[in-house]
C-alpha cells in the first residue's frame, strides 16, 4: 500500500474501529506485541471489505506506525463526533465505535449483525484497557481533572464519599501501639529536631544526631524495652513502635537510636543476666554510656558463625584475651564507634585452656575512656565518608590481646566459671548459637518498620506533589494535575497499597514478638522477620527511586528530602543481615519445615506426600476459576488467598523436588544447593508475598476503630477493603507469567487483572491525599 493509500480519507466501512486504532497508537498503551493481537482479531472480523481490512492492517504495523496526518485524522473524526453522542465519555470502545458507523452511515459492515458487535466486544475485552482513561483526552465532555464517580463500571466497587475518616484508619495502622506513636510525633514536631545544612561536615552531623538521640534518650524513649529499673517500661513492641515513627524524621537519628538503645543495649538486655542489665542498662537508656555492637567483620561479613576475633581466658588472671588475628579479620561497619562509642558488645570465638572453641559468645569490652580517649590495645579506624547516614559515626575496630574481667561474658546461654569449666543450658552448639542470635530478632523487624516508613515518607511527599503540580491536558483546556494521569497512578498507588500491607504485617510481627514468653521458640518469627524485612528494605529502594523520578526536578533538590531518604535507606538492604542471605535462610527454613510434614512416612505420611506431588502437578483451583475474569471474581479475597498460598506451595514442593534429585544422584549438599538458589529465592518472595496478602486480609476484617460522628460506620473497611484490592491484584499482575505457564489462570484472567487494577487506581485516586496523611508523618 502507498503512503496515499495510508493517509486517504476514512471510509465509512473502518468507523467502529476508530476507537481501537486510536488506542493501539495513543502514548505507547499497547505493546508491539499486543498491536499484533488486535490485527489478528480485525483479520477474523466480518463484515469488513477487503480493501478496508488491507489498510487497517497497514495501520496496525508495529514496524510502520501511521503517520501523524492520519493519526490525527482519527483523533479529529472521533472528536468531532463525540460531540453530538449522548455520554461519549462513559461509552466504551464498542459502543463508541457502533455510533461512529452509525453517523456514517454504515448500516452493512461489522456493527450490522449483533455477532459482529459481539466480536468487538471481545476486542476491547482483550485489550484489557479502561475506557474512561483513553477517551478522556478524546471527548470533549470530559473533566480536565478529578474523577468520575464509578458508579457501574466493571469491577469499581460502590460509590464512596471522596473524602474518609483519616483518623480512624491512622488509628488501624498504628494498632495497640498508637500512644507510643503519637508521643514520638509530638517530639520530633519541636524545634530542636530540625533538619540542619545538607553541606554540614560529617563530625559536626554526628554530634547533631547525637544530640537529637540524647534528646529522646531524656524523654525515656530509648530505654523502653528495659527494665523499670533502668528507666524502661519492658516493651520490646513499644520501642519498635518509636523506631519506626522516628524513621519518618531522619534515618541518620534512627540508625543511632537503634545502635545505642536497640543493638548495644538490646544485646546486654536479651545476651546478658541481671549482673549486666542493672551495670551497663541504666547509662545506656540515658545515654551517658554510648555503646556499639561489634559482629561484621571484614574478611566474613555475613557468616557470623566464622568469626576470627578470639576471646581466649586466661586461667591465671581470669580474664578473657580479645585478640583480632589478622588485619584483615577487624570490625567493619560499626556504628558508634568512630567517635561516640565507649563500650561494644563484642562477637568472637570463645576459647578455653588448650585452644578448644566452643563458638562464637558475646563480650563487653570497654573501648574508651569518659574523656574519649581509646584504651590501650583498641585501634579505632572511622569506615568514612558514605553514600548515606554520615551522621552515623561507623567505625573499624582492632584489638591487640585486650584483656577484660571473666565476668564480661554475656552468659545467658553459656558460662564459664574459675576454674574453665564451660556450662550450658543448651547442650547443642548450634541450636545456642542460633538461640543466641534469634533473641536479636528484633532489631530486624524494627529495621523493616523503619525501611517501610522511609518508603512511606518517599510516597507522601510524591503524592502530595503529584496533586499540586499541573502538566499538559485535553487542548484548549488547563492544565491538569498528575495525579490525573493513568500512568502516575500505577506508579505510585501500587507502591502505596505495598506499603499499607507491610504496616499491618511488620506491626502483626512486633505485637507477637513482643508476646514472646521468656526463653519462647522465636524460629517462626525470625523466618518472618527475614522474609519480611528483606522485602521491605527492596520496597523501600524501589519506591524512593520511583518517587524522585516522579518529582521530576524537584524530587532531585536537597530539600524534597527524598534524596537523602535514597541515600540513607540503601543500606538497609543489607544491614540486620544482607536480603539475599536472609531469603534464602527464609527458603531453607521452609525446606526443613516441609520435611517434617513426611518426616515419618508410614502408609499415610507417604499417601500424603504422593498427594502433595499430585495437587502441584495437576493443580486443585477449580477449572472454571482459572478462566473467570468477572470483576467480582477478580476481587474475591479467597481466590486471591487461593492463588498466593498456590505459589508459595508449588514452589515450595518442586524446589524440594530439584533438591531431592540432585542428592539422590549424589551431588554435594552444597553444590546442590547453590545450583538451586535462584529457584528458593523466588519461594521466598512469595512466601513473603503471602504473609503480607494475610495480614492486610485480617486488618480489613478486623473490627474497625471506633469513627467520628462526621463519617459513616464501615467507612475504614471500606477504604482498606480498596487498598487491599490493589495490593492483591497487581502483586498477581506482577507475577502473572508464572501463573500463566503454570495454567493457574488464562490470558483474558491475565488482562482483566489489567483492566480491574486500572479500575481500582481510577477510584482511590481522590482518596490519595488522605491515604497518606493516615500514615500521621
Amino acid at each position: 500500500m502507498t503512503a496515499a493509500d495510508r493517509r486517504a480519507p476514512h471510509p465509512p466501512g473502518v468507523a467502529p474501529l476508530l476507537p481501537f486504532l486510536y488506542v493501539a497508537w495513543a502514548d505507547g498503551l499497547l505493546a508491539p506485541g499486543e498491536i499484533d493481537a488486535l490485527r489478528e482479531k480485525i483479520d477474523g472480523l466480518d463484515g469488513l471489505a477487503d480493501d478496508d481490512r488491507q489498510r487497517v492492517r497497514a495501520w496496525l504495523d508495529p514496524q510502520n506506525p501511521p503517520d501523524a496526518t492520519t493519526y490525527f485524522g482519527w483523533v479529529r473524526t472521533i472528536r468531532e463526533a463525540s460531540a453530538e453522542i449522548t455520554d461519549a465519555e462513559g461509552r466504551t470502545l464498542t459502543s463508541l465505535g457502533c455510533e461512529l458507523a452509525r453517523m456514517a452511515g454504515e448500516s452493512r459492515g461489522i456493527v450490522a449483525t449483533e455477532e459482529g458487535r459481539r466480536a468487538l466486544a471481545e476486542i476491547e475485552d482483550a485489550l484489557g484497557i479502561v475506557t474512561p482513561e483513553v477517551l478522556r483526552d478524546l471527548v470533549e465532555t470530559a473533566p480536565s481533572g478529578g474523577s468520575a464517580s464509578g458508579d457501574g463500571q466493571a469491577g469499581v466497587p460502590p460509590a464512596m464519599p471522596e473524602a474518609f475518616d483519616v483518623e480512624a484508619v491512622r488509628a488501624a495502622l498504628d494498632g495497640n501501639q498508637r500512644a507510643i506513636r503519637d508521643r514520638v510525633r509530638r517530639l520530633l514536631r519541636d524545634p530542636a529536631f530540625r533538619r540542619t545544612d545538607p553541606k554540614i561536615d560529617d563530625d559536626d552531623y554526628r554530634d547533631v544526631v547525637l544530640g537529637w538521640a540524647k534528646l529522646l534518650a531524656e524523654q525515656g524513649i530509648g530505654a523502653l524495652a528495659y527494665p523499670e529499673y533502668a528507666g524502661g517500661e519492658d516493651d520490646i513492641g513499644a520501642f519498635i513502635a518509636a523506631f519506626e515513627t522516628i524513621a519518618y524524621h531522619d534515618l541518620d537519628l534512627v540508625v543511632k537510636f537503634g545502635v545505642q538503645f536497640g543493638l548495644w543495649g538490646g544485646s546486654v538486655n536479651q545476651l546478658g543476666t541481671e549482673k549486666h542489665r542493672r551495670k551497663y542498662l541504666p547509662e545506656t537508656g540515658t545515654l551517658e554510656l554510648p555503646g556499639a555492637f561489634a559482629m561484621s567483620e571484614r574478611r566474613h561479613g555475613s557468616n557470623v558463625r566464622d568469626l576470627q576475633t578470639t576471646a581466649t581466658l586466661d586461667l591465671e588472671t581470669d580474664e578473657w584475651v580479645v585478640h583480632t588475628p589478622t588485619e584483615q579479620d577487624h570490625k567493619e561497619w560499626i556504628g558508634n564507634a568512630a567517635r561516640h562509642g565507649r563500650i561494644a558488645t563484642v562477637f568472637a570465638q570463645l576459647v578455653i585452656g588448650d585452644e578448644t572453641s566452643y563458638g562464637v559468645h558475646a563480650f563487653v569490652v570497654p573501648l574508651r575512656d569518659e574523656k574519649g580517649d581509646t584504651l590501650p590495645g583498641i585501634r579505632i579506624g572511622d569506615s568514612g565518608h558514605k553514600m548515606g547516614l554520615n551522621g552515623v559515626d561507623n567505625g573499624r575496630i582492632w584489638f591487640d590481646h585486650v584483656r577484660i574481667p571473666r565476668e564480661n561474658l554475656l552468659d545467658r546461654f553459656a558460662s564459664v566459671d574459675a576454674e574453665g569449666a564451660y556450662t550450658s543450658p543448651i547442650p547443642s552448639a548450634s541450636k545456642r548459637f542460633f538461640v543466641m542470635l534469634g533473641t536479636l530478632v528484633g532489631g530486624r523487624i524494627a529495621v523493616g518498620s523503619g525501611a517501610n516508613s522511609a518508603a512511606k515518607a518517599g510516597l507522601e511527599i510524591a503524592i502530595r506533589y503529584g496533586e499540586r503540580r499541573r502538566q499538559f491536558g485535553p487542548a484548549g483546556a488547563d492544565e491538569v494535575p498528575l495525579m490525573t494521569y493513568l500512568s502516575h497512578q500505577r506508579r505510585l498507588l501500587p507502591l502505596l497499597a505495598t506499603s499499607y500491607g507491610l504496616t499491618f504485617a511488620m506491626h502483626d510481627l512486633a505485637d507477637r514478638f513482643a508476646e514472646l514468653p521468656p526463653g519462647g521458640d522465636t524460629r517462626e518469627i525470625e523466618n518472618e522477620a527475614g522474609a519480611l524485612k528483606s522485602l521491605a528494605s527492596w520496597h523501600a529502594t524501589r519506591t524512593l527511586q520511583e518517587v524522585r523520578e516522579a518529582c521530576g526536578g524537584e524530587g532531585f533538590r536537597w530539600t524534597s528530602r527524598i534524596a537523602s531518604r535514597k541515600a540513607d535507606s540503601d543500606i538497609f538492604t543489607t544491614f540486620e543481615g544482607d536480603n539475599t542471605v536472609l531469603m534464602l535462610q527464609v527458603a531453607k527454613e521452609l525446606l526443613a519445615g516441609y520435611r517434617s510434614e513426611f518426616a515419618d512416612l508410614n502408609a499415610f505420611g507417604l499417601l500424603r506426600y504422593v498427594r502433595d506431588l499430585a495437587d502441584v502437578r495437576f493443580g486443585e483451583i477449580n477449572p472454571v476459576a482459572r478462566r473467570n475474569a468477572d470483576a467480582e471474581h477478580l476481587s474475591d479475597p479467597d481466590w486471591h488467598a487461593a492463588l498466593f498460598a498456590r505459589r508459595e506451595r508449588q514452589l515450595l514442593v518442586t524446589a524440594a523436588q530439584r533438591l531431592k534429585g540432585r542428592l539422590d544422584r549424589g551431588e554435594d549438599s552444597f553444590e546442590a544447593f547453590v545450583q538451586v538458589q535462584d529457584h528458593l529465592l523466588t519461594l521466598a518472595h512469595a512466601h513473603a508475598d503471602r504473609l503480607i496478602l494475610e495480614r492486610f486480609r485480617e486488618a480489613v476484617d478486623a473490627p474497625p476503630p471506633e469513627a467520628s460522628g462526621d463519617y459513616p460506620a464501615g467507612d475504614v473497611s471500606r477504604v482498606l477493603e480498596l487498598v487491599y484490592r490493589l495490593y492483591a491484584l497487581t502483586t498477581l499482575e506482577q507475577h502473572r507469567g508464572w501463573y500463566l505457564e503454570e495454567g493457574l489462570f488464562n490470558g483474558t484472567v491475565s488482562k482483566g487483572l489489567r483492566t480491574e487494577a486500572n479500575a481500582l487506581l481510577h477510584r482511590l485516586r481522590p482518596l490519595a491525599v488522605d491515604l497518606v496523611a493516615a500514615w500521621g508523618i
